[in-house]
């Protein structure tokens, strides 16, 4: 790690490391260009551009992934997606189904393991634009997919590099893990939010027979073990909750990426636990992995309240300029 993070005189603190840049950051709003991209099942994905490049630049791309229930409005994305294109990148965010304010086409959303969409995407931009670079960016669940992605397709991967920040390495630790103590705090706003999602399909489709439960049921789902019991994993071809956590934790795939990739950890993450982390001994030589002792869930907020400045953000782009 080039620069070691510290945080914000007064901010050490794993839980204001989360919550104040997530609340209080502000919101700078890039100009985007909103493209809708449709998927072979009939559902679309809507991509946000800021500053796309001309078809025969050579200005590299990086594509980035948001986390559970993320979007372009997420303060993180935002700040990142300003900071990539004031350092000479180009950005795409590709939101999961459902995240960017339409609700997809189908029953089925998105979930931590779901390659496809992405890969179809990335595909996309590296056949449009073949002199760009091409980088991927996963932050929380969009990490974890992002990684899993990678592996599966080893030498075949279209991207330069990549960088996954705070992902859910293995899912079951962090589902356990946010059904205890203060993290339920954060697992209930969550939870509210796809339940929500969950309940406007009910307006277009039977979901009580899709996935067995009535719109009562759902809002008496209190964890996110019950939710992707009865609706994230079977909606997705997954037997039960641990089915889908067992195949989709990225961490048991890593030794297979061939992509250069960084990923970035906090020790004091309130989502998940140290056990997730890999063993350094077991990564092939292209994969870094960074884990500093503070920064929280997607926080990473150094310099003071007054005048925050986001570690993340240089820190990336450092990264991503060793490939240029």
């Amino acid at each position: 790690m080039k620069t070691p993070f510290e945080p914000a005189y007064g901010l050490s603190n794993r839980h204001l490391q989360t919550i104040i840049p997530a609340l209080f950051r502000k919101r700078l709003k890039p100009a985007v260009d909103i493209e809708c991209f449709e998927l072979d099942d009939g559902d679309f994905v809507d991509c946000y551009w800021h500053h796309q490049p001309a078809e025969n630049s050579t200005r590299a791309i990086v594509v980035l992934f948001h986390g559970l229930e993320g979007s372009f409005h997420s303060p993180y994305i935002q700040g990142m997606m300003s900071r990539l294109q004031q350092a000479g990148f180009s950005v795409v965010l590709m939101h999961f189904r459902g995240c960017s304010g339409k609700m997809n086409r189908l029953p089925r959303s998105y979930h931590s393991g779901d390659t496809a969409d992405a890969k179809a995407w990335l595909e996309t931009v590296r056949q449009r634009f073949p002199r760009s670079p091409l980088f991927a960016l996963g932050f929380s669940l969009g990490g974890n997919m992002l990684l899993k992605l990678l592996a599966e397709w080893g030498r075949l991967s279209v991207v330069h590099a990549a960088v996954s920040v705070c992902a859910p390495l293995q899912l079951d630790i962090c589902a356990r893990k946010m059904n205890q103590g203060f993290a339920r705090l954060y697992q209930y706003r969550l939870l509210r939010e796809l339940k929500q999602s969950l309940l406007r399909k009910y307006r277009l489709f039977d979901m009580q027979a899709l996935i067995g439960i009535n719109e009562r049921q759902v809002n008496r789902l209190n964890s996110f073990w019950a939710f992707d019991d009865v609706y994230t994993g079977p909606i997705h071809g997954f037997s039960s909750a641990e089915d889908y956590y067992l195949q989709s934790s990225a961490k048991q795939y890593l030794a297979q990426i061939d992509t250069s990739t960084l990923i970035i950890q906090a020790l004091d993450d309130p989502f998940m636990l140290p056990a997730l982390l890999p063993d350094v001994r077991q990564l092939p030589a292209n994969v870094q992995l960074e884990v500093s002792r503070k920064g929280g869930h997607l926080g990473f907020m150094s310099g003071s309240i007054i005048k925050p400045h986001y570690w993340l953000e240089d820190r990336i782009i450092d990264y991503l300029n060793t490939f240029i």
